[in-house]
């Protein structure tokens, strides 16, 4: 190679970010960093129309929290207008582009004719220059747009990263607008001249984009530009078969982040979502850079499946430091309006391995400050006229202790069972019902332990 690789990243602010562009900017991150290359984060927000803040803010945020960091960026297209409008001039003075003073109501009559002659909709060329053409007289009123002069003959060929050779004629794609009346450039003039300028090698995007690019090698090769290497990604189908996008049931990543997800989580799963290292499943990022050449990415559709990444994250939280799903965990409680309870840490570690997310980790965290009910169902079958009086023993003799730790609360266990005949379950089920409002939990003297005494004595006296 003998250019350094720079990749890029290159999202619209019409909408957050959403998994498949994360998936795309990841493997572009992952390409860069295991070239020792550099990674751009462009934001594409010439729809001004739909481009929003808010949007731009949530794209960095999540960006952000994957840990995807560019080293140029973020780079907005409305700030190079200046740039833009200097190439089409340059180009219109070459004649690969020109001036087309069609009005919409022109242009919509045209292409109806040709959808009723059963021809391809399509520029007919009526403003194209051409040697010994004589063109319309420039009309009144009308401010044009400019088209580029897209080759009339011969083939787009390019080997794709992805997919291998690919061919498109010229006769199928015709003469697009690069420059809008408004001055601002469209998508595929303004994306050919940023990768240019910010000599970007290696252009990973979504295979949608396949159409889009004869078009740019062409403009490319009419600015005598080096062309990038081009990798075309399958798409991401959701659970009814149907792309996921903005507008299609895709959430934004950092939806997940709020539903208690951990990037390293994400990211592995995205990772896998159409790309492979033999049968590893489970892996760090490091890893995955390490490993990503570019080769192994799936020419088909990946399906998206919630259970696969719980499952991925529920590996991540079991591994996750105690103190950072502290942390983390506080987060959540916070939005119920519940204060983290002391001794937070070690309860993240007792119960981490029962919870997929930071968000059933606080559900179950949640019984330590705030009061529980158990289901009547529950009562009904565990608290019995029988166990009852063992409860209030054991409660007694929980007031009574010394130390409060796991073997002193062990001991009043095996007392109070001893002293009513009763055994371990009769008396751990119970209690766990009163004091966690559920049935099942880790080892029951564990869990009281990290209980605040006066509130856990409380509840079992609720019998």
């Amino acid at each position: 190679m003998t250019s350094p690789i720079r990749t890029r990243i290159a999202p619209s602010p019409t909408g957050f970010l959403h998994l498949g562009t994360a998936r795309t900017a990841l493997f572009s991150w992952a390409y860069a960093r295991h070239h020792g290359g550099q990674f751009v984060l462009r934001i594409e927000d010439t729809d001004v129309a739909r481009s929003t803040q808010d949007s731009v803010e949530q794209i960095l945020a999540s960006m952000k929290w994957l840990g995807l960091e560019y080293d140029e960026g973020p780079i907005y297209q409305m700030q190079r207008l200046e740039r833009y409008h200097a190439v089409v001039e340059q180009m219109i003075a070459a004649g690969t582009a020109y001036r087309c003073y069609c009005t919409p109501e022109e242009l919509d009559a045209m292409k109806a004719g040709q959808e009723a002659r059963g021809e391809k909709r399509r520029y007919d060329g009526t403003w194209r220059p051409e040697p010994g053409k004589t063109l319309p007289a420039i009309p009144e009123g009308v401010t044009p747009v400019v088209r580029f002069k897209n080759p009339i003959d011969g083939d787009v060929t390019w080997d794709d990263v992805v997919k291998g050779p690919i061919t498109i004629n010229n006769r199928e794609i015709d003469d697009l607008i690069i420059l809008r009346p408004d001055g601002v450039p469209t998508y595929n003039f303004a994306v050919v001249i940023d990768d240019w300028d910010m000599a970007i090698t290696h252009v990973f995007r979504g295979d949608e984009h396949i159409n889009n690019t004869p078009w740019q090698i062409n403009i490319f090769k009419a600015l005598g530009a080096k062309l990038p290497a081009f990798g075309h990604i399958p798409v991401i189908l959701g659970d009814d078969g149907q792309k996921l996008s903005k507008r299609r049931g895709a959430v934004s990543v950092t939806a997940y982040e709020d539903n208690g997800y951990l990037p390293e989580a994400m990211l592995n799963y995205l990772a896998r979502l159409g790309w492979s290292h033999g049968d590893d499943e489970l892996f760090s990022i490091e890893q995955m850079v390490s490993w990503f050449d570019g080769s192994h990415i799936s020419k088909s559709p990946a399906q998206w499946d919630p259970a696969k990444l719980e499952w991925v994250n529920a590996h991540y939280i079991k591994q996750a430091d105690d103190a950072r799903l502290a942390t983390l965990v506080t987060a959540q409680l916070a939005k119920r309006g519940l204060s983290a309870p002391q001794r937070l840490e070690a309860m993240c570690g007792l119960f981490k391995d029962r919870c997929s997310t930071t968000v059933a980790l606080a559900d179950w965290l949640a019984m330590y400050v705030s009061p529980v009910t158990p289901s009547d169902a529950d009562r009904a079958q565990h608290l019995t006229d029988a166990v009852k009086p063992a409860v209030l023993t054991f409660a007694d003799k929980l007031e009574g202790l010394a130390t409060w730790d796991k073997a002193s609360i062990s001991a009043a266990i095996k007392e109070t069972i001893a002293a009513h005949g009763l055994k371990m379950p009769q008396l751990a089920i119970p209690v766990r019902v009163l004091a966690c409002g559920r049935a099942q939990t880790p080892s029951v003297d564990a869990v009281l332990e990290l209980f605040d005494k006066e509130i856990l004595l409380n509840r079992l006296r609720s019998v």
